[in-house]
């Protein structure tokens, strides 16, 4: 009788202390994953996507442009777009395939539709003799903050790529 008794007793404190760490489990809160919004101007911004860069990595007379009503389809392929303000690089030289485009969208706006909508319609041959493949456009956010890379050049393309990351 004694064994049985042991055995309950055993058994009980298994199962008590198996409810226990079971219960003691706090679950998980799904939290959505919201990159906090680049700080800065986008001039000043455009600035630090080409910081370390040497001189004969960018292209000669690289100037910003503001996005307008007249060249946002230009540096976007639509005109369709929501977005507080938008600056474009492109070299004023020669036919040079080289373009970074940065966005802050407009509050509210569906980030990952925005960079779609630009994705199906951007060029990346829109320049006369030169291009980009279309498995090197880059297209990534960060809060509010997009950017478009159309860089021919893989060593430029992937330092912009890589200081977009940093931002």
């Amino acid at each position: 009788m004694k064994i049985f008794k042991r055995i309950g007793i055993i058994a009980l404190l298994a199962f008590l202390t198996i409810s226990l760490v079971g219960c003691g489990k706090e679950e998980k809160k799904e939290e959505k994953n919201v990159e906090a919004n680049v700080s800065g101007t986008l001039e000043e911004i455009m600035t630090k996507l080409y910081d370390g860069l040497a001189d004969d990595e960018k292209p000669m007379g690289l100037e910003n442009q503001v996005l307008n009503e007249d060249n946002i389809e230009w540096f976007a392929g639509t005109k369709d777009l929501e977005y507080k303000e938008g600056l474009g690089a492109e070299s004023m030289i020669g036919s040079i395939a080289h373009s970074v485009v940065l966005f802050r969208v407009k509050d509210g706006v569906d980030v990952e539709a925005f960079k779609n909508k630009i994705k199906d319609s951007i060029n990346p041959r829109k320049w006369i003799c030169v291009g980009v493949e279309p498995d090197d456009v880059i297209i990534k956010s960060k809060g509010d903050l997009v950017v478009l890379i159309l860089v021919e050049n893989s060593t430029t393309r992937e330092a912009i790529d890589k200081n977009f990351g940093e931002l």
